[in-house]
């Protein structure tokens, strides 16, 4: 390293050792979307404290760091959200026809009444001021980043033992209305939290024939759009 690199905030980079590495690669390969396998025992403080600092970790445009995290374990809180999510899942299930829909009412999307803990995670546009670093082209950046702190999340959640599963069916409004949220606020992610048992080898919609993962290298291209 340079001799002025302390002085800069800088310090040596480095490879991890193998064994490190290898629980990097565990924990996105194993990495699951868990709807119904949650167990009841509440997580500790301690541990929901160390999942919430590897999101704040996450990396975000001009720094801006845009997400807040609103944690709910009310049971009242719980059972409206979960009211606000059968209203839309069924508004959901209408929108397939005939086999397909048989089969995305057979799902079991229970996270919400079943984990002990969610996550209303969003995004605050206004908090790096109207012209961000990085913002300047893309209006879009701040949510991304928000998106990085919930893959953080999920990636420490499973090395923790911990399940967790993304709520995307509601209305934003809904949610909206029953946590208070400013307007001006994005509703990027609730995430159901708890420990699990059991997970699937494979994504649960993979597994029960909903759709299977693309090949890699038919999603590669190199240097152009299309081509091989």
């Amino acid at each position: 390293m340079r001799p002025d690199a302390t002085r800069r905030g800088l310090r040596p980079a480095f490879e991890f050792a193998e064994d490190d590495k290898a629980a990097v690669y565990r924990a996105i390969e194993t990495r699951r979307d868990v709807r119904n396998e949650f167990l009841s025992d509440p997580l500790p403080d301690e541990l929901i404290g160390k999942l919430l600092a590897a999101a704040h970790a996450a990396p975000s445009v001009g720094f801006m760091q845009p997400w807040n995290f609103t944690l709910v374990t009310n049971g009242e809180i719980r059972q409206a959200v979960w009211q606000a999510f059968s209203r839309a899942n069924e508004e959901a299930a209408q929108m397939f026809a005939d086999e397909k829909q048989s089969l995305y009412r057979s799902l079991k999307l229970e996270g919400i009444r079943k984990a002990p803990l969610s996550v209303c995670v969003t995004c605050d546009p206004t908090r790096g001021g109207d012209v961000v670093l990085g913002r300047t082209h893309n209006p879009h950046m701040d949510v991304y980043s928000t998106v990085c702190a919930v893959q953080n999340l999920w990636l420490a959640a499973r090395a923790e033992g911990v399940g967790v599963g993304w709520v995307s069916i509601f209305h934003d409004d809904d949610i909206r209305e029953i946590l208070d949220i400013p307007h001006h606020i994005q509703i990027v992610a609730w995430l159901c939290l708890g420990y699990v048992s059991e997970l699937y080898a494979e994504p649960e919609l993979a597994v029960k024939g909903w759709r299977q993962r693309l090949p890699l290298d038919q999603l590669v291209f190199k240097n152009r759009w299309g081509e091989k």
